[in-house]
């Protein structure tokens, strides 16, 4: 990461979730703050209370999450950094309990859908929560010997359970993307041999052909695009916002030509932030 060392880092769920392990991960022995949901882990953001929010946005096997992408166009935070974090979901349990003896698993619908073919095998009905580490919260409070968690290894840790199947999700090889939010719009100097992702938002007229026309300068001017993701802002259904990442910076030649096309055909394009594209980009 080139960003600086930020002082406190929010994320959503409890310690030992997913998020809290991304944080240690980026920023090692930095504090962090715990918050309920992830608008709530925006907002303390915003309110200068921390630095950065750590923010998970797609998973390798689950797809999107759907909340964050309906979060972004609302807030005004900026991305400055994305981290891939590979997920090691862990079943786990009260000590001494056997895998026979769980009934039920709790985890967050996420968590829950990257393991559901291994929990329909075992016969365990899946329960959702807020997040990962909560679940495990759970079984460590209830003393429910039926009841299991799907965590990650540090929250096994925290609440003192015993991991009764570790590598419980059903992909080899399961990640989660997670973006790094700043009120700070940080743009890095443009380097010739760095990757650059650059995210932005854009509204298009509902007629015909509008954003085929508006995103024609980036297919002309060879500007690789990564990700596009709809919303219909204010729930009105007559117009629709898009949501964009590009393999490039602001100050790439193709990209200043590919973002005037666009100022043609779009309308209300509000720039997300430019970010080093993670190594993990270019695995194959």
């Amino acid at each position: 990461m080139s960003t600086n060392q930020p002082q406190v880092i929010a994320f959503q769920g409890h310690e030992g979730a997913y998020s809290h392990l991304s944080c240690t991960k980026v920023f090692p022995n930095t504090p962090t703050q715990a918050c309920l949901t992830f608008a709530d882990a925006m907002e303390t953001v915003e309110r200068g209370e921390a630095d950065v929010a750590m923010i998970p946005v797609e998973n390798s096997t689950a797809g999107r999450v759907e909340e964050i992408y309906r979060q972004l166009p609302n807030t005004s935070l900026y991305i400055i950094g994305e981290h891939y974090e590979p997920v090691n979901h862990c079943l786990m349990a009260l000590p001494g309990t056997l895998l026979e003896d769980i009934t039920r698993a709790g985890s967050h619908p996420q968590a829950l859908a990257q393991c559901s073919g291994n929990l329909k095998h075992l016969g365990i009905r899946p329960q959702a929560t807020l997040d990962t580490a909560g679940a495990a919260v759970e079984v460590s409070q209830s003393q429910d010997p039926s009841l299991g968690a799907i965590a990650s290894s540090l929250a096994a840790e925290l609440y003192n359970l015993h991991i009764l199947k570790e590598n419980f999700q059903d992909v080899d090889g399961n990640t989660t993307r997670f973006l790094i939010l700043s009120r700070e719009h940080k743009i890095p100097v443009r380097q010739a041999n760095k990757k650059y992702i650059t995210s932005f938002l854009f509204t298009v007229r509902n007629i015909p052909s509008a954003l085929y026309k508006a995103m024609g300068g980036f297919a002309t001017n060879g500007v690789n695009m990564v990700k596009l993701e709809s919303y219909t802002p204010g729930g009105r259904m007559i117009a629709t916002q898009f949501h964009v990442d590009c393999e490039a910076h602001p100050d790439d030649p193709n990209m200043i030509l590919a973002m005037d096309e666009l100022a043609y055909f779009a309308k209300d394009i509000r720039m997300l932030g430019t970010y080093a594209a993670n190594p993990f980009r270019d695995q194959d």
